[in-house]
């Protein structure tokens, strides 16, 4: 990696350290340490989900206009604020407004660094990149949750606050990471024309009629919406409702989801980075089909508790071994698809869908605790449908776009950021 990399991925790992400490604890700290109910605590949980779909869909054309950089530094602003804020409010109406700003900075960030990230890479180092990236997000929000977990203490608000304090302190610390980064040239696939589009038209239109992106950004809500949207709604319903797991199982369960991702990422990656995304994404579908499987088996009963928690904990393990198979896969797939001048919009419109599904994702919650074997049969069409999905986008993308390994690099002038100079020299 070259120093912006290198900063860009510290900085990457500092924020989720941050906001580690405070993800796992938001639930109790309104509806228990405040005093405020568990309506509240999901309304907060609804605060911060609108907060990100209300800023992203202008994200992109910021970004593109006027560079990452200042874009991520005002984001970093402005979740440090909302984090602070909300580690010291007490009452509805400001624990809302600042999960609202909270949400909104840390969506904002997403794209903008994953635009850094792109700048900052070549097609065929940009699968690297990006699987580095989420093996450090998920290191730094384990290690922060298991930091937080430690210090937090229900009887005192102070250590609430104190959790708080520290996220919105990571914010600031990334905000000043990113503000020494010197950006290069944007290097490009050669020739990877988008196809389904004449290239008129700007921002989201464009966006719109490029057949292949609309087809992966609807890849990408199942995807999230399958996985990520089930974590800790409908699929935790199923488990403790049909499957009898304990609060304590799940809570390993989803260590174990973490665990398998930091094992397995660069196994994986080694793995996929030289093969066609669409058929590694399709892979993944098969293997999270498996995993709903094994997790039906858990709750039918016909085992002891032993092998329905060994089950439990299986599927989240095989959901991680997909992430992980995913994160140097749908990113670098939405830059490379990108016209010259939209990837910001590209990035923010693929974050968008995945806040959706992210959103959507707790209407699972009446079906995994009342209907569970229902709930189980629809998720394995689903990621029956992951696989069907892969292969049609596979038939849209060019061979450059499909794998990497075969690309032909060149440069994309970008604007310095924050005064720099430009680096000219680009990887060819």
């Amino acid at each position: 990696m070259g120093a912006a990399m290198q900063r860009i991925q510290a900085g990457n790992a500092l924020t989720a350290f941050g906001i580690g400490f405070t993800v796992p604890f938001l639930y109790i700290y309104v509806a228990q340490v405040r005093g405020l109910g568990s309506m509240a605590a999901t309304t907060a949980f609804v605060a911060f989900a609108l907060g990100a779909l209300v800023a992203l869909p202008l994200t992109g054309r910021v970004i593109d206009r006027r560079g990452p950089v200042p874009v991520v530094v005002g984001a970093a602003v402005v979740a440090s604020a909302g984090a602070l804020s909300l580690g010291l409010s007490g009452r509805l109406v400001p624990i809302l407004l600042s999960a609202l700003a909270l949400g909104a900075g840390q969506a904002v960030m997403q794209p903008a660094l994953a635009t850094m990230i792109v700048w900052c890479s070549t097609p065929s180092t940009r699968t690297r990149a990006f699987a580095l990236q989420f093996f450090m997000q998920n290191l730094g929000l384990g290690i922060g949750g298991l930091i937080g977990g430690q210090i937090v203490d229900e009887n005192r608000p102070g250590s609430f606050t104190l959790l708080f304090g520290i996220e919105a302190v990571m914010f600031l610390v990334l905000a000043g990471v990113i503000l020494t980064v010197r950006m290069p040239h944007a290097p490009v696939i050669k020739d990877a024309v988008p196809r389904g589009t004449d290239g008129a038209g700007s921002g989201w239109k464009r966006l719109l009629r490029h057949q292949a992106m609309v087809k992966l950004l609807v890849l990408g809500f199942v995807v999230f919406f399958a996985c990520y949207g089930q974590f800790e709604s409908g699929l935790a319903a199923f488990g403790t409702e049909a499957a009898g797991i304990s609060p304590s199982t799940l809570g390993f369960a989803l260590a174990a989801n973490t665990g398998a991702i930091v094992v397995a990422q660069f196994v994986v990656l080694r793995l996929v980075e030289k093969r066609r995304r669409s058929r590694v994404i399709a892979l993944v579908g098969l293997i999270w089909t498996v995993a709903w499987v094994i997790a039906g088996f858990s709750g039918l009963g016909h085992g002891s508790a032993v092998m329905a928690a060994a089950a439990f904990v299986t599927t989240y393990a095989l959901f991680g071994i997909g992430e992980a198979m995913l994160s140097p896969t749908l990113a670098p797939l939405v830059a490379d698809l990108a016209p010259e001048g939209s990837v910001g919009q590209y990035n923010s419109a693929f974050a968008l869908v995945k806040q959706m599904a992210l959103a959507l994702g707790p209407l699972g919650v009446p079906l995994g605790a009342g209907v569970p074997m229902l709930y189980i049969g629809i998720f394995v069409v689903v990621s029956l449908g992951i696989v069907w999905l892969a292969l049609r986008l596979g038939k849209q993308l060019s061979p450059e776009q499909d794998n990497p390994s075969l690309s032909r690099v060149v440069a994309r002038h970008v604007p310095a950021a924050a005064g720099a100079p430009v680096d000219e020299r680009v990887p060819a």
